[in-house]
């Protein structure tokens, strides 16, 4: 059992959080091995296992320290994440998704942050950006009506962030794309997660019919790209100053890395002394085998590599007040675009040279296999459009991307 970080004990450096954190983390590995039939299963994670990442501090990493949170780097939770997914990569999912909103909601106005925070620093938000909210705008806000898909954890939270475009004022213009945040008591989930791959998420849909939003309970994604957020007058830490598109897409690649390493290491153990039934010979003699374990262990250090590459440079960027050029942010995204599907062709491999034994429900092979194909599938980790968009762009083509 992780135990609880006390935040506001001076006697922690950050350098130990990191390590207590990093720690706590590889202590439930096997905990959430054992759970993950029992995730998937549920189609929520278990409820002990939000009660054991609260405990253990997983959910701070990135809140303000204002509102009790840790306020560490990118690297720190991320290695968490992956750390997690060798145990449940739903679990990882979850984290990385739902940790994440703690991190935006620094972005919103310092009143939202208490409508959230104020009574509990510990309340949870899930999330479904996809544009498709009906936004009327009012005397002080907004009305919003809508039927979002994909929202992870979400009956573990209290709040949700929902996407959806504010009409143009005037002709001409374009709509206005805010995340908008809804308590509980104003929509409804629709229990409606029965699919194959990180069963264990609970990413249902969200109904609102007709809620009134304040304006201070949202956030344009306008200010999150010019890195000029209303939040950034109280919470200036150089971490709340990095793009908002570059933060999120990594919560849904980064728990593809752990259930890769989950997969590689059950496939050396199981394999290093198999014997093949029909033919006789040592899975361990196979050239094919070999080089997907290779292949595999290059893909998660070079996925790793690049990613803690990638948030120095923003750190070193927002430290110093500059701004990353359309360039490098597109390459970025495109490196956070790489990672599930080179994950995937990893474990696809992986999978093949495990034979029969792989297509069995319980076998670790199976779960990552499943589990990764189906992060792949996130909007976030098309690397088709993405990579078209960045090559177009470095031909002198217009950028087809706003969520950078």
């Amino acid at each position: 059992m992780a135990q609880a970080l006390h935040f506001t004990d001076t006697t922690y450096s950050r350098d130990l959080m990191r390590e207590k954190l990093l720690a706590s983390a590889e202590e439930m590995v096997p905990t959430l091995q054992a759970r993950a039939q029992e995730t998937a299963r549920l189609g929520k994670l278990p409820q002990q296992t939000i009660d054991e990442m609260q405990t253990a501090g997983f959910f701070k990493i990135l809140q303000p320290q204002r509102h009790g949170g840790l306020e560490l780097t990118p690297k720190d939770f991320f290695d968490v994440q992956i750390k997690l997914a060798e145990g449940c990569m739903s679990t990882a999912w979850v984290l990385g998704v739902v940790a994440i909103h703690n991190w935006q909601l620094a972005l919103y106005p310092e009143q939202a942050q208490q409508d959230v925070w104020g009574s509990d620093s510990s309340t949870l938000i899930s999330s479904s950006y996809m544009p498709v909210g009906k936004v009327t705008p009012v005397d002080g806000g907004y009305q919003l009506s809508g039927h979002w898909s994909f929202s992870s954890g979400s009956k573990h939270c209290d709040w949700v962030f929902l996407g959806g475009m504010v009409p143009p004022s005037a002709p001409g213009e374009a709509p206005d794309y805010r995340t908008f945040l809804v308590p509980r008591s104003d929509y409804t989930i629709v229990d409606n997660w029965d699919v194959s791959g990180l069963e264990g998420t609970g990413s249902n849909d969200i109904v609102v019919e007709d809620k009134f939003v304040p304006e201070h309970r949202t956030h344009r994604a306008l200010d999150g790209f010019a890195c000029q957020s209303p939040g950034n007058a109280l919470n200036s830490a150089p971490l709340y100053h990095i793009p908002f598109g570059q933060i999120f897409v990594r919560a849904v690649c980064s728990s593809s890395i752990g259930a890769l390493q989950c997969a590689l290491d059950a496939f050396v153990k199981i394999n290093r002394d198999r014997v093949g039934l029909n033919d006789g010979k040592k899975v361990s003699l196979d050239p094919g085998a070999q080089l997907s374990v290779a292949r595999a262990r290059a893909t998660i250090d070079e996925c790793k590599t690049i990613m803690y590459r990638n948030f120095n440079i923003m750190l070193e960027h927002a430290a110093s007040g500059e701004q990353l050029d359309l360039d490098e942010r597109l390459k970025m995204r495109f490196d956070a675009a790489q990672v599930a599907p080179r994950c995937a062709e990893a474990v696809n491999d992986l999978y093949v040279f495990s034979g029969a034994q792989g297509i069995y429900r319980d076998h670790p092979i199976n779960r990552a296999w499943l589990d990764i194909n189906a992060g792949r599938n996130h909007v976030a980790n098309n690397i088709g459009k993405i990579g078209r968009n960045l090559g177009g762009t470095m031909m002198g083509l217009d950028n087809e991307d706003t969520f950078l």
